[in-house]
């Protein structure tokens, strides 16, 4: 046999008691189950109490009160106001504009003179039917002659109150040469200059008032239901039952917000939209001299205060399961799950008035698959209170 035959055969004798030994000395091994990993979960402990409801909107700044500036007479402009300008602003009462007046100062001076000559003619009248009654009483005087009398005497008195009717319409054509301003405003556009001529009902400049502005606020039908306001209110709403609402934008590099109410409803559908337009109202002044009223024009986004709710918690949408119910981890750190009433889900948030305790833990992780009674690993993230909404600081940037 060769050699290395014999180291081959070797090797696999030492190989083959090695084995031996080892399969000889082995421990035996006990079956054992692994522990399951819980899985770790934030969960959020709740706090029910009163909570009041909001609803959001935007819009933009319009003035309350607008007009145009119309002449009322014709006639070549003689003087305009430095302030009747674009962005000009005047007080009330202020002159803005004067129309050539001699012509008006002319027809004046024509009715005065009317009333002085229809006076005399009343007079002599009245004192000719005077005189025609006393030969009257004397059979001096046919009837005939009596009802001439009395005829000319209601036809002069007719004539006389014409003459004041014309009177007063001359002073009052001369006192409209000179337009004035109606309420405190600014001037948003004006097409008017000294030298025009400019006839009655032109519309030469366009005003709006600076005491009060309006916001026109798209409101969802379904959020109606959180505001106290008639779906159908007819008017201004009673100051002390108005709801709140808190204006917010940025302008000029800086964050500012504005309290208003919200003043009336235009009581009727946008036909295109479906929504219900309500119209919040911002005092454009407060005797502040920081305060910053929202310009004209300004897009602002709103926050209208509604109704208060009792023994509500608010916790996360995605919380929500099949539409009403919550996993709730137990004080064994266990979950189970429940059935809730959801009052309301708006934006991220889901308002839950019933099936929910104080301080329970309400689990807002997204697990994909859950089993009651599944063992967690509990991450605090925060508590869930009631939240009393405060107002903001009005007109002032942040």
């Amino acid at each position: 046999m060769k050699r290395s035959t014999q180291v081959a055969l070797a090797s696999l004798a030492v190989s083959a008691a090695i084995t031996a030994a080892l399969l000889a000395t082995r421990q035996p091994i006990a079956p054992s189950t692994p522990e399951p990993v819980a899985p770790a979960v934030r969960v959020l402990r709740v706090n029910p109490g009163s909570e009041r409801m909001v609803v959001h909107s935007q819009g933009t700044v319009l003035p309350r009160t607008e007009a145009d500036l119309v002449p009322e007479v014709s006639g070549a402009v003689l003087w305009t106001s430095p302030n009747l300008v674009a962005g000009g602003y005047f007080q009330a009462g202020e002159t803005l504009l004067r129309i050539d007046g001699r012509d008006y100062q002319n027809a004046l001076e024509r009715a005065r003179s009317a009333v002085d000559r229809a006076m005399a003619e009343e007079e002599f009248a009245r004192f000719d039917l005077k005189r025609l009654r006393e030969m009257e009483a004397r059979n001096l005087v046919s009837a005939s002659d009596i009802e001439t009398g009395i005829r000319a005497a209601r036809v002069a008195e007719a004539d006389l109150a014409s003459a004041r009717a014309a009177l007063s319409q001359a002073e009052l054509d001369l006192s409209r040469t000179e337009l004035r301003a109606a309420f405190a405003g600014l001037v948003r556009s004006e097409q008017v200059d000294p030298g025009q001529f400019v006839s009655r009902g032109d519309v030469i400049a366009r005003l709006y008032a600076v005491d009060y502005l309006e916001v026109r606020l798209p409101i969802a039908d379904q959020q109606l239901a959180y505001l106290d306001i008639p779906p159908m209110q007819r008017g201004e709403l009673d100051e002390s039952l108005a709801p709140g609402v808190e204006l917010s934008a940025d302008f000029a590099g800086q964050h500012y917000n504005w309290r208003g109410r919200i003043a009336r409803t235009e009581a009727e559908i946008d036909a295109r939209s479906r929504m219900v337009n309500v119209v919040a109202r911002v005092r454009a002044g407060n005797g502040d001299p920081q305060y910053a009223p929202p310009p004209v024009g300004l897009f602002v986004q709103a926050e209208i205060q509604g109704r208060s709710a009792g023994n509500v918690a608010i916790v996360p949408r995605s919380a929500i399961r099949n539409g009403n119910q919550l996993l709730i981890v137990d004080e064994n750190d266990r979950l189970r799950l429940r059935t809730v009433s959801v009052a309301r889900i708006y934006g991220d948030d889901a308002y839950i008035d019933g099936g929910l305790e104080k301080g329970e833990r309400v689990c807002i992780s997204a697990l994909q698959a859950v089993v009651d009674g599944m063992r967690v690993e509990v991450v605090m993230d925060g508590v869930s209170a009631a939240a009393g909404a405060a107002d903001a600081e009005s007109g002032t940037p942040k």
